[in-house]
């Protein structure tokens, strides 16, 4: 059992995760050629510039972790369905992370790993105490964080709008993609293997 209340578990396993992809993107992105793992509207823009300059190598490097992506989420959902509970595919993620941190892969083999890994994580869990977070991209994240803080300091006039009221939930898994990034790149530094932090992290959040 939790020791954590309902709202706080939620806040803390969305953070971790968001903390998780914070460092495969800043890992993959420094070691694998400049391509996200799970930033994939990064790798789409990336890919659409170097397709206009004809760069056609280039544009499948950052295009080939959509597939892979793609997959993992699909895998995630397989899963899901089957289980009904994300923990497998949470495990199935660890597993891939651990791949990477343990075997001398190739690049381009390691980060497209790392982007099913990413994938899976982005269809394990969607949503945390009633409302869709996504913990591998914070772009929304940001928007609806500016929602709940104009909502919380102008709390009339919102007839016909969505509530959105979990400020703290979104502005923890904003800024654990941030903090996830820099542990990333500080990590590359000091350890061999900082894709096994990931592991590390994902093994707390199945216990909390």
């Amino acid at each position: 059992m939790s020791l954590l209340s309902p709202s706080a578990r939620d806040t803390a396993q969305a953070t971790i995760l968001t903390l998780i992809a914070g460092i495969a993107d800043a890992v993959g992105y420094i070691t694998m050629g400049g391509v996200f793992a799970a930033n994939m509207t990064g790798n789409t823009v990336l890919a659409g510039i170097a397709a206009a300059q004809r760069n056609y190598t280039d544009a499948w490097h950052h295009l080939a972790p959509l597939l892979a992506f793609f997959v993992g989420a699909m895998l995630s959902r397989l899963l899901l369905r089957l289980s009904h509970k994300p923990t497998i595919g949470l495990l199935v993620e660890a597993a891939l992370l651990a791949v990477v941190g343990f075997l001398p892969l190739d690049r381009e083999v390691a980060v497209m790993i790392v982007a099913v890994a990413m994938g899976v994580q982005a269809s394990a869990i969607t949503h945390f105490g009633g409302s869709a977070v996504s913990t591998v991209v914070v772009t929304s994240t940001l928007a609806r964080t500016a929602d709940a803080l104009l909502d919380r300091l102008w709390s009339g006039e919102k007839k016909q709008l969505p509530a959105v009221t979990n400020l703290p939930l979104l502005g923890f898994t904003w800024m654990g993609y941030l903090v996830g990034a820099v542990a990333g790149t500080l990590l590359l530094a000091v350890m061999p293997y900082p894709l096994l932090v990931p592991v590390a992290l994902l093994g707390l959040l199945l216990l909390i």
